[in-house]
């Protein structure tokens, strides 16, 4: 959808490729099983491996990298363009366990192929997993002036970048460009979660609950896998007032 090619893929295997992308840039549904799918509609399809196992290696599980690592090592027997053996090089580096070199890596990967929503979310988890702040607001902020408001996935990109200014204690901003991002999608839970960031560290605990209680339907669903983070954001607002009792409650029922 952002105009990238996809070798081996067919219509069919490159639609559900782009749905797995949605559902990993909102923490939705189950992008792995989609990718499967794509792999047994077009098994020569080498960017939907890449990204099973982008996000088996980004679980941080030893047993999902051991899977990441026999994904990779299929994929290069495969013929693959320029950009498919960047992605497999930083993932090497990923799965080797060398997080700052693989980000490293996929930051240089964008400068070449600025439109690359895949990498630019990979990068952006593994700045996030190193406590990296910079890089989560520059590896954005290096590729949004390539980018459009109609280039499909702008307001993911939106959503990175707020996190990455609230990291870097940019709060207005970060605040800003976290709005912009779900006036555009609302179910993207990162950019809200960006702007939880904010009210916490303004010390803004009330106008925090309220955010949090106001948007809760679209953040909360069944399939949503960055729920439980967002309900420990509502129990800390909770703990700033000084209201236990209401911090122990969530997490002994929705967190658990």
């Amino acid at each position: 959808r952002q105009g990238n090619v996809l070798r081996g893929a067919t219509a069919e295997a490159a639609e559900l490729f782009d749905q797995a992308v949605d559902g990993f840039n909102l923490y939705r549904g189950d992008p792995v099983s989609l990718l499967d799918q794509a792999v047994g509609k077009a098994p020569s399809f080498a960017m939907a491996r890449i990204a099973k196992a982008h996000i088996l290696g980004l679980a941080t599980e030893p047993q999902a990298t051991v899977e990441a690592k026999t994904i990779i090592a299929e994929t290069k027997a495969l013929p693959l363009d320029e950009r498919e053996r960047s992605h497999v090089a930083a993932l090497d580096l990923l799965l080797d366990g060398s997080w700052t070199a693989a980000a490293l890596a996929l930051d240089r990967h964008n400068a070449r192929y600025p439109h690359d929503l895949l990498a630019l979310q990979s990068g952006h988890l593994m700045d996030f997993y190193r406590a990296n702040a910079r890089d989560l607001r520059d590896r954005i902020a290096r590729v949004l002036p390539k980018w459009s408001s109609d280039t499909p996935g702008y307001s993911i990109l939106l959503g990175m970048y707020a996190f990455g200014l609230e990291e870097c204690g940019d709060y207005a901003r970060a605040e800003e460009y976290g709005h912009r991002a779900l006036d555009i999608q609302p179910l993207d839970c990162w950019a809200h979660h960006a702007v939880a960031h904010v009210m916490e560290m303004q010390g803004r605990a009330e106008d925090g609950i309220g955010w949090m209680i106001a948007r809760e339907c679209q953040w909360s669903d069944d399939d949503n896998f960055f729920k439980v983070h967002n309900w420990w954001h509502r129990a800390l607002f909770h703990m700033q007032l000084g209201e236990i009792d209401e911090a122990l409650a969530l997490y002994d029922g929705p967190v658990r």
